[in-house]
């Protein structure tokens, strides 16, 4: 089943291309808002507690980062998976939806 291969109707064999995710991020749009960050941290003392800072690990734009002892965002980056809604153990990154004419745009869906 690991196979790319598929049949049409009539049984005859046709391929089916893969698109990795490299592809798919490299034909994103982002349209990023200057003016309103939609990721933040609600407080900073809970992620200095935290011992496995899971961020780090779980965005899969890597839009969180550790820096100079203390969680640094690039909201700019972020592809609106929602993965930072659920990944956090202590609930501590405010997600909102990005204003109306901003974020990203899927070329693949």
């Amino acid at each position: 089943m690991g196979s790319s291969k598929g049949y049409n109707q009539l049984g005859e064999a046709f391929l089916v291309k893969r698109v990795n995710i490299d592809e798919k991020i490299g034909a994103t749009k982002f349209f990023v808002d200057e003016e309103y960050a939609h990721l933040k941290i609600k407080s900073l003392e809970v992620c200095e507690k935290c011992s496995s800072k899971p961020c780090l690990n779980f965005c899969p734009a890597g839009v969180y980062r550790f820096s100079e002892g203390k969680i640094v965002i690039s909201y700019q980056a972020c592809l609106e998976c929602g993965s930072c809604r659920v990944g956090c153990p202590f609930k501590n990154i405010l997600w909102d939806y990005p204003r109306g004419g901003f974020g990203v745009s899927y070329k693949f869906g």
